[in-house]
């Protein structure tokens, strides 16, 4: 008896270290992948002036903030190549292919020439290596988003779902702020122009060696094993009783599309939309924010954005796990009509705010918003599908929401006739994306205890 206690104890323990890394993994993965995306808005002033240059600062600066969006843009295409393959061949393989892909396009972003060395080639090529990056960033959320929240137990799946997207988006935007005032010590002045945003891109590679060393020793999901194992009795099964016929196999991406899945889709796709926007019009927008409109100083501008990330992290998963009690529902509302009017409010009140640890607040609380809204997001679309097309049903909502969300910063720029102008903009933009995620909170369904239930279409 204790010789098979003993030995329970130890697959417990083993099990327990299985689901750690995948949690881990997930994290890791999301917050690198937005690590290299983050590296761009950091550096946006200066690639404006490099690659895109304008007599008009808001219009180059747009022009920066569009090469951002082509990149989310693409990120659906990724989510559908590497979502299917994801939900046939397992999410390990495909996070390991798509972040290797991530980090060597973003490396690949320092050697470019500028306008001023081939002219208008320059920009053309940093549109290209956006729409390369975009489908490996694509790939990475639908593996990311999948295995963690799969492998841990039923108590933990809101909070993991904060950790993920929330915690690990903040953890990206933490890395790309630590980066960003590490080179504007080493880069000061006009060497940042010369030197400093180069080197920021070169850090990308991190993600390829972490996406090989990291996630090859990862362990695939049980949900996805157990898919595998069912799918395999099934095949032997069909081959004993007729061994000549052999069933078709439909891809995930058309099942995703069929008349029990897409209008799902759909439906998730409110949330996602006003989840993305309240995010990248918050925190992805913040660096320029404090730079343009406060003129705060680069190093006081990272140390902020710092302190912004990690409050981004304690908030989701603060918030992800309280949706595991009160249901994901009643916390997408409850985080809704927080946003209405909390982040307008801040988008008006902090130009004026001149003492830095009033302002360093300000960002925090307005960083924070922006992100518990989609905390639970993950986990949501995740009891939204079966294990079958979960992968491609969870990437391609998050993605195409997250994409339409990402171009929200050119439009404020555009929209925005002068630096001073921005501030109402912002408020106006936050006011109507946040109508809409309550209008998405409204209509979805309870999905508490769905990862578990049979893998059958919910109500839409």
């Amino acid at each position: 008896m204790a010789v098979v206690a003993n030995e329970e104890a130890i697959a417990e323990r083993e099990q327990q270290r299985h689901v750690l890394k995948a949690v881990v993994a997930s994290c890791l993965g999301w917050a690198l992948d937005l690590y290299d995306l983050f590296i761009l808005l950091f550096v946006a002033p200066v690639i404006g002036r490099l690659f895109f240059p304008s007599e008009h600062p808001m219009l180059s600066l747009a022009a920066v903030y569009a090469s951002f969006g082509v990149t989310l843009l693409m990120r659906p295409l990724g989510s559908a190549l590497f979502g299917s393959y994801a939900d046939t061949h397992g999410r390990k393989r495909a996070m390991i292919m798509a972040m290797v892909g991530v980090g060597v396009s973003t490396a690949a972003f320092g050697v470019l020439p500028t306008v001023r060395t081939i002219g208008v080639l320059a920009p053309i090529l940093f549109i290209i290596l956006k729409l390369v990056q975009g489908v490996f960033v694509g790939g990475v959320v639908a593996a990311t988003h999948t295995i963690g929240t799969e492998s841990v137990a039923p108590r933990y799946r809101g909070a993991v779902s904060g950790l993920i997207g929330g915690g690990g988006a903040g953890l990206g935007a933490l890395i790309a702020s630590l980066t960003y005032y590490g080179m504007s010590a080493l880069f000061p002045g006009d060497a940042f122009d010369d030197w400093g945003w180069r080197c920021m891109f070169f850090t990308g590679i991190i993600s390829a060696v972490l996406g090989i060393t990291i996630f090859s020793n990862l362990e695939e999901s049980p949900m996805f094993k157990k898919l595998q194992e069912a799918k395999a009795r099934a095949k032997a099964a069909n081959s004993a009783a007729a061994p000549t016929a052999g069933a078709k196999a439909v891809s995930p991406l058309r099942t995703l599309f069929s008349r029990d899945y897409r209008n799902i889709l759909l439906v998730n796709l409110l949330l996602t939309i006003g989840g993305g926007s309240g995010y990248y019009l918050t925190s992805g927008f913040l660096p320029t924010y404090l730079k343009v409109v406060n003129k705060t100083p680069s190093e006081t501008t990272g140390f902020i954005l710092m302190l912004s990330s990690v409050g981004v992290v304690v908030a989701s998963i603060a918030v992800g796990h309280l949706s595991t009690f009160i249901g994901r529902k009643k916390a997408f509302l409850g985080t809704g009509l927080l946003r209405l009017f909390a982040l307008p409010a801040l988008a008006l009140f902090m130009p004026g705010v001149t003492d830095t640890v009033q302002l360093a607040l300000c960002v925090i609380a307005f960083g924070a918003l922006g992100s518990i809204g989609y905390a639970p997001l993950l986990i949501f679309l995740n009891e939204r599908f079966p294990t079958t097309i979960r992968a491609t049903g969870t990437g391609l909502s998050w993605n195409m929401g997250f994409a339409i969300g990402g171009i929200m910063p050119t439009f404020v720029s555009l929209a925005s006739p002068s630096p001073t102008d921005i501030p109402h903009t912002l408020a106006l933009f936050l006011g109507a994306i946040s109508v809409l995620f309550l209008i998405g909170a409204l209509v979805v369904p309870e999905t508490v205890g769905k990862l578990d239930a049979p893998q059958e279409p919910q109500a839409h």
